[in-house]
Order: C-alpha cells, then sequence, then structure tokens
C-alpha cells in the first residue's frame, strides 16, 4: 500500500461525499458504515481534510461532512498532502536520509521516476473525476465482500 490507511480513508471518503453529498452535509455514521471503515479513524481522517479546507464540518442532526469547494477543484495530490504530507513525492523507497541525486540509494533512479508519475496523476486526477467513475464505470470505494 502506498499510502497510509488513514490517508486511505480520507481520500475515500472525499470520493464518497462528492458523488453522494450533492450539496448536502453527509453525516460521517453513513460514510463510515457504506466504505465499511472504523467511525473514529474515519472522524480523525476528516479532521485533518477539514484542516485543509477540503472538507467542511457541521454538528447537529444534519450535520456531518460536506466539500469545501467544487469537486473538480480538488485534486487526488491535495487530499494525500494534507492526510500524509510530501513523503509519499518526496521520501526514499528505502526510507533513507538524503537521498538524491547527488547521494542515491539503489533505486534512485527508478523511485524518481515513480515519484514523478504519480505526482502527476494525482494532480490531474480529481474528486469529480472519481465519483463520476464510480457513477457512470461501476467502479467500488469498498472491498469486496
Amino acid at each position: 500500500m502506498v499510502l497510509s490507511k488513514s490517508c486511505d480513508y480520507g481520500l475515500r471518503a472525499a470520493v464518497y461525499v462528492a458523488a453522494h453529498g450533492d450539496g448536502r452535509f453527509v453525516p460521517i455514521g453513513e460514510i463510515a458504515e457504506a466504505l465499511g471503515v472504523s467511525f473514529h479513524f474515519l472522524t480523525k481522517a476528516l479532521q485533518r481534510l477539514s484542516q485543509h479546507r477540503i472538507l467542511t464540518s457541521s454538528r447537529g442532526p444534519k450535520g456531518g461532512v460536506a466539500l469545501a469547494r467544487p469537486a473538480e477543484a480538488i485534486s487526488v495530490r491535495e487530499v494525500v498532502l494534507a492526510v500524509d504530507g510530501d513523503d509519499l513525492f518526496e521520501r526514499c523507497v528505502l526510507g533513507l536520509d538524503h537521498c538524491g541525486d547527488d547521494h542515491p540509494c539503489p533505486l534512485h533512479g527508478q523511485w524518481k521516476a515513480v515519484k514523478a508519475e504519480m505526482e502527476r496523476i494525482f494532480t490531474e486526477t480529481n474528486l469529480r473525476l472519481l465519483a463520476e467513475r464510480m457513477e457512470v464505470g461501476g467502479m467500488r470505494l469498498t472491498n469486496l465482500g
């Protein structure tokens, strides 16, 4: 797995909200149940997304989370950075400090290319596109069960 579990949950939840929110606040319990994930663990990921103004939250009987901006204006890269930081795009695949062109690890050249391609894909892919893939293409956000 490339993303942390928290980032995985946060991204899946953001896509769920993009696909099912229709401008309303989606209850966190609904998201957790639909995705088959821990409510409490999901809440922590959603807090990070709210802190980075990707989601907005509301308390009360009609509370939950909603996208803070249009789905097409929120990239996957932005979600990843909000939850996991830039480690995915910056860190050495072997976890070495100061790995770079001047002092590379044995996988540096290959990993550098993979990181650049991931960053491009994550930058070009937005929540609207992923929500549409779910709706039209029958793609899923949950494990087969």
